[in-house]
C-alpha cells in the first residue's frame, strides 16, 4: 500500500464549497494503531499522528472511543437503538471514569432515509446548531461533506489522490475542515458516520 502521509422532509441544502486558506487539511486512514482492533488513525499535514479512534470489541460494535495520540479519551460515541432507527450519541469527554446515562449527549447523529432524502445521509444535532452529512458520489470524488442550515461546507471528505491523481486506496480519505470548527468535535461527528456506514 502507497504510504500514508498528508501533503417535513427537510430541503436538501444548496452547499457553498469554500476550499480556501480557512482549512486544515488531514488524512483518515482506516486503520487502527491497535493490533488485532478496528478503527482508524488520522494524521496532519506535517504526517504527524493527532487523533486516533480505537474499537477495542469487534467491528460494527455500539461504542467507539475517539483520542488524542497520547491515548487520553476525547468523545465515547455509542449507538442508541430508536425503535426501527438508529441513533449515534456523542459524550464529550469531562475526565469522569463514569458513564452516566442521566447525562445528555454533547451531539447526535441519525440517519437519514435515502429514498426520502436522497443525497443527505444524516442528520447531526450539536446543541441548538443543526447539520447534515451529504453523501458525493464518482470515482475520485466519493466521500461526504459536512453542511450547515445554510449550506456552508465546514469539513469534507473524499478519497486521498497521490500527487500524480492516483487513488491511494478505498482507506485512506482525505478530510478538510474549516479552522473556526472544534476538530476533535468534527472528528467525532466523522467517527459516528463512519460506525453508520459500518467502516469500524
Amino acid at each position: 500500500m502507497a504510504k500514508v502521509c498528508p501533503g417535513e422532509a427537510p430541503q436538501v441544502p444548496s452547499v457553498t464549497p469554500d476550499l480556501s486558506s480557512k482549512r486544515k487539511t488531514y488524512t483518515i486512514w482506516m486503520k487502527s494503531l491497535v493490533c488485532n482492533t478496528n478503527g482508524c488513525t488520522v494524521y496532519n499535514s506535517s504526517g504527524q499522528i493527532v487523533y486516533r479512534v480505537d474499537n477495542y470489541d469487534r467491528k460494527c460494535s455500539n461504542e467507539v472511543l475517539l483520542m488524542n495520540l497520547q491515548g487520553k479519551l476525547l468523545y465515547t460515541i455509542r449507538k442508541k437503538k430508536l425503535q426501527a432507527f438508529e441513533r449515534w450519541d456523542g459524550y464529550k469527554w469531562s475526565g469522569s471514569c463514569k458513564f452516566n446515562k442521566e447525562e445528555k449527549p454533547w451531539f447526535q447523529v441519525k440517519r437519514c432515509s435515502r429514498m426520502l432524502m436522497g443525497s443527505l445521509a444524516c442528520q447531526i444535532t450539536v446543541g441548538f446548531e443543526k447539520y447534515w452529512i451529504v453523501r458525493l458520489t464518482g470515482k475520485t470524488t466519493a466521500g461526504f461533506r459536512i453542511v450547515d442550515i445554510d449550506g456552508g461546507v465546514v469539513a469534507e471528505a473524499k478519497k486521498k489522490l497521490s500527487s500524480s491523481g492516483i487513488v491511494l486506496g478505498e482507506d485512506v480519505l482525505t478530510l478538510e475542515m474549516e479552522t473556526r470548527m472544534d476538530h476533535s468535535l468534527i472528528m467525532a461527528i466523522v467517527t459516528a458516520y463512519g460506525s453508520i456506514c459500518r467502516k469500524m
